[in-house]
């Protein structure tokens, strides 16, 4: 399948990005971070740590971060977390245990998201953070630095809330046991060992025995597997078409949306090339007359930031695709459930929205027109690929916004053959 064609390369993972910048910043020492994404998120990360205190230098194409060992300081000004519900809720958690009283910000987009959350769970270790009205940012966070370990349940089935919680409890004394909704991604725990951190896990508990001083290291990140995946459903829905990419992360908690390429038709090839501290590897993708799917309520965590992709899928396949359980869609950049929907209906795509999701009737027979994103990345994304799949045009009201994840990525649709 792969003979013929040139892999393209992807940013790297800013899921793990986010959480190897701050445990190098929480180190003793100096960490090399490679193939750092130069996305806006993951400089929002940066640009937090760096005023609590932190130096952050790029290094011959590596990022070093001279840790704090833990000993951070309040900046004068509230934080810019920008975009990123990551960054916002990682540095909560990494506050909540420390001697500090810091106020976290972020974009209008932001600040519509929702933060209690997070409340909860990091109350537990003795601290307060005090949300604005409705529950969002600004936030100001009273962080407890004599925290007790704490017993925390996950309610909701996020791992921002499981990695600040994580993050919390390095700097609590005693054990912290979490509970609850656990099975989402697990790349704090991966890094907590790559790290030197101890965290035990079995099916129903994560356990962190604090306090803990991350080891500095050297982490290569590898390729985003949520960016790799527009480029593979470019590939996916044209038969015949192929589209390869090298060096991908291949995270168990992150390649869900392999197996439902494969269910709607396409031919998906794996080649695993490195374990460190991630599964990484090259995947291909041969298109193929697709089939509608219906992905269920247990799989939508592992898909979270695929499903918009799922739905442009469901317009080139025979039958009627349904996504369901994932009310979680309409508090992400946008409401990703409606403005999904009307995206696609301005390309002539017949849509119907649930409250925890929608149905796509194929096939359809796409036209050009305006989409209007809400200066969503992941929908941007995923209407240029609808675009360039059905060969038509597709004007994107904020193009620049799929900076956040994946500059360059009109450049590397192209190289989909």
């Amino acid at each position: 399948m792969t003979a013929s064609i040139p892999p393209i390369t992807v940013p790297g993972d800013k899921s793990i990005a986010h959480r190897a910048l701050i445990l190098a910043a929480l180190a003793r020492g100096e960490s090399q971070l490679r193939n750092v994404p130069a996305g806006l998120d993951v400089r929002s990360t940066q640009r937090a740590l760096r005023a609590l205190g932190v130096e952050i230098r790029e290094d011959g194409g590596a990022i070093a971060v001279r840790g704090s060992g833990g000993a951070l300081v309040a900046p004068d000004a509230p934080i810019d977390c920008g975009n990123s519900g990551t960054t916002i809720r990682l540095l909560a958690g990494v506050l909540a245990t420390r001697p500090l009283i810091v106020t976290l910000d972020g974009d209008a987009s932001l600040r519509a998201r929702p933060m209690r959350r997070i409340v909860a769970p990091l109350a537990a270790f003795g601290g307060e953070i005090a949300l604005a009205p409705g529950g969002t940012a600004p936030f100001v966070v009273r962080g407890n630095g004599d925290a007790r370990g704490a017993d925390v349940e996950i309610a909701v089935p996020s791992a921002q809330v499981k990695s600040a919680v994580l993050f919390a409890a390095l700097n609590a004394h005693g054990p912290t046991r979490l509970r609850g909704e656990l099975a989402t991604r697990d790349h704090t725990e991966r890094l907590f060992h790559a790290f030197g951190l101890a965290c035990e896990r079995d099916a129903e508990t994560i356990v962190v025995e604090g306090p803990q001083v991350p080891r500095a290291g050297e982490v290569d990140v590898p390729g985003d597997m949520s960016s790799a995946a527009f480029l593979l459903a470019a590939a996916a829905a044209v038969p015949g078409a192929r589209a390869v990419v090298d060096e991908v992360g291949l995270n168990p908690t992150r390649t869900a949306f392999l197996d439902v390429l494969r269910r709607f038709g396409a031919m998906v090839d794996v080649t695993s090339t490195g374990f460190s501290p991630e599964p990484r590897g090259r995947i291909a993708v041969r298109g193929a007359p697709l089939r509608a799917i219906v992905v269920e309520p247990a799989e939508v965590p592992g898909l979270i930031d695929e499903l918009p992709l799922v739905g442009v899928l469901g317009a080139f396949a025979r039958g009627t695709t349904v996504v369901t359980g994932a009310a979680e869609l309409r508090v992400k950049e946008s409401d990703r459930i409606e403005t999904f929907a009307r995206a696609a209906r301005a390309l002539g795509i017949e849509v119907e929205t649930f409250e925890d999701g929608f149905a796509v009737h194929g096939p359809a027979k796409l036209h050009g027109g305006a989409v209007e994103t809400k200066g969503d990345h992941r929908i941007a994304m995923a209407f240029a690929v609808a675009g360039r799949a059905a060969g038509v045009g597709v004007r994107l009201d904020d193009p620049e916004c799929v900076a956040v994840s994946f500059p360059g990525f009109a450049g590397a649709l192209e190289l989909v053959a």
